[in-house]
Parts: structure tokens; sequence; C-alpha cells
């Protein structure tokens, strides 16, 4: 189930899509891209990750018409693909709960550093997994999926998202295997001390919908919680109700977004961070006006950055359509490089790839004409 040559180049964009995968290799001034793929042509890919430990392992979380949810390993850069032996699935009913069955594998995130086999995945609807054997065995992780606390605060499957509740932005502490976050939309944000054996909400500070109560989890809807590469004790979170950044040992999150002009607002999916200065983030907001259409405001794209921690913001749209440009932008559809002046990429939902060689100031078409994208990441071979 692969095409393409599979060879590896200085700067990889994975690119998951309604209707398969592509894999966009650059050159060492990111002038120029050679695609490779389709991958998995006519199958929801949601998350195509290389493993940063040995920069040449591939998983593709999937849904197909024949097999259902599952995940799909490489180790040649998609040249063969051998699907999961035990993909992620709930255990039989506990507690007196209802059983689940996984809709899609959502999210995945290598483990830390000193583990490395370890894998972390997310599903909808809401539940966290994990694999010790590089993707093949997985197994539900930690205490959540069946605990009654949790499953009142994940809500029902008619309720969060469009398309389904999810777990996501599973997070490992690169200073600690032990110290995990994840989000859920809804169900708010957690954090473990312990390796998973436990997690705590993680909320303080986080507003809800009008008419909802502040106080129950299950109304909090983070929609993608990053950690700073270069300080890991700040983190940034896009909200369905704002941008945040949380500073720790604190456990308030501060509304950074207040501070985004009012007629654009601070609701949105994506957001990326800078890889050396944890004041530097970039955001894509969305039209989040009462009927919520979930499209650039008016129909005029642009990337905002902050160079201050969100105490303020700058507009970027040099290269981005003026006008009748109405684009949705995943949580996962928007990602930045490593390079001294960072590289930002994003996918809509109608095709096209976007970047930007110089941290946002000028844009340009990477590619058009593709199914709708549902995650862009970045990611360095070996």
């Amino acid at each position: 189930m692969s095409t393409g040559n599979g060879e590896t180049g200085q700067l990889l964009l994975l690119v998951a899509t309604r209707k398969g995968a592509w894999i966009y290799h650059g050159d060492g001034e990111r002038q120029s891209w050679r695609v490779d793929g389709p991958h998995f042509l006519g199958h929801i890919i949601h998350h195509l990750v290389l493993d940063p430990r040995d920069g040449r392992t591939l998983l593709a979380a999937a849904s197909t018409g024949h097999l259902g949810p599952t995940i799909f390993r490489s180790t040649d850069f998609g040249r063969t693909w051998q699907e999961a032996a035990r993909p992620p699935a709930f255990g039989p009913a506990i507690n007196g709960l209802p059983a689940r069955a996984v809709d899609h594998t959502f999210w995945l995130t290598p483990g830390h550093v000193e583990q490395p086999g370890v894998w972390y995945a997310g599903t909808s609807p809401q539940g966290l997994f994990r694999s010790e054997d590089g993707g093949t065995n997985w197994a539900p992780f930690s205490c959540i999926n069946d605990d009654a606390q949790y499953r009142q605060w994940f809500g029902t499957v008619q309720d969060g998202t469009p398309d389904g509740p999810k777990l996501h932005s599973i997070i490992v502490d690169p200073r600690d295997a032990q110290h995990l976050y994840f989000a859920m939309s809804g169900g708010g944000v957690h954090e473990s001390l312990d390796g998973g054996r436990t997690f705590a909400p993680l909320v303080d500070g986080m507003e809800v919908v009008e008419g909802f109560a502040v106080g129950d989890v299950t109304f909090h809807d983070p929609h993608c919680l990053r950690l700073c590469p270069s300080n890991p004790d700040r983190l940034y979170q896009q909200n369905h109700c704002g941008i945040y950044r949380l500073d720790r040992p604190g456990r308030r999150w501060q509304r950074i977004g207040r501070n985004m002009p009012a007629a654009v607002g601070d609701v949105g999916f994506p957001l990326v961070l800078h890889p050396r200065d944890d004041k530097r983030l970039w955001v894509l907001p969305m039209d989040g006006s009462d009927v919520w259409p979930r499209t650039s405001p008016g129909g005029q794209p642009a990337v905002y950055g902050s160079g201050d921690g969100g105490a303020s913001w700058q507009r970027y749209d040099s290269g981005l359509p003026a006008s009748q440009a109405w684009w949705t932008v995943k949580r996962q559809a928007m990602s930045g490089d490593r390079e001294e002046s960072v590289g930002l990429y994003f996918g809509t939902t109608s095709g096209e790839l976007w970047h930007s060689r110089d941290e946002g100031r000028q844009w340009a078409c990477l590619a058009r004409h593709l199914p709708e994208v549902y995650a862009v990441e970045t990611a360095y071979p070996t």
C-alpha cells in the first residue's frame, strides 16, 4: 500500500489528508520540493509522524474501508508499510460503563528519548493508548479510558467536534518521561506526574462557551496544546475560547488572545511555537462568530505571530489571497521547522499547502488540488 521512491531529503513535510498521504522532500534552501505519493490513496490518514529518535520510522494513523481504524508503520520512508498487529482498541466494558469502539486514531506522539520503542496515541472517542514496540502492538494506557469521572468528562459521541470528540496533543516532557500532558475536545487539559498512572485536570483560567459551567471539565474544549521546545515550563494553548499561556509551576492559564485584534478574535485550531525562543508563536485565526463558520475571518486569511509571549500580535498575510479565501485549517495542519529562519507550513481543507521560509513574512503556495488536509508535520530524516 505505498507509492513513491522513498528517498530521504534534508527536510520532510508529512501531509495527511482525507484521501491519502504525501511526503514532500525539501532541498537545503527550502526552495524546491519533490513530492512522494500518494500513499494509501483513498484512505483517510489522520496523522503521519516521523520518529525523531531514529529519523526513519514513520507511523500513519489511518481509517480504511476494509480494515477500519488502524495504524501503519514504515521503516523505509514509505517504500513499504506494515499494519499494526494490534491497533488501538478499547477493552470490554467494565465498572458498569457502556462499551466503546474506536472510530479512528487521531493523534500520534513518539515517547521519551530514553524510551525508544514507546509511542502514544489519542483516539476518537477519547482514549489514550501506548505501544512499547515501535507501534506494532497497542494497549489502553492509564486509567482514564474506563474511569467513571473521565467518562463523564468525555461527554457523548454527539458532543464536541463535528467529526467526533478527540483526545489529542499528547506531550512528553523532554526532561522527564514520567511527566505527561494531553488535551481533549471536549474534556480539558490533563497532566500526569507519575508516568500516566494518574492524571489530573489542568483547566484553571480557561473559559468555556457562555451558558455552560466553567467548573465542569466536560465543557472545556482545547483545540491544540504545545510545550515550548526551548522552555518545557511554558505551554501555549489554542482553545475554542481563546489563546492561552501557562508558566509552570503555575496552574492558571492566562488568556493572551485578548491582545489579538478584536475584529479577528482569538479563535482557531493550530498553534506553532518557535524552536528556540519561548516568546515566539504563530496562530491562524478562524471566524469565531456566533454561528462558528470556522473559516478565515472575512475570507481574508492571515497568520498572526507574537514575539513577546502573546502581549502583542502582528498580522502576516503577504502572498496569501486578499479576499474570497474561505479557508479552514485544522488543529494538526500547521507546523514549523527548525531552521535559523523558521519555516512555517499549513494545509487547508480545500487541499492547498502553503509555506513561508521567513517566519510568516512572505507566503507561497507549495501545492494545490490535494484532498482535504488533516495534518502537516515537519521532520528531519537520517
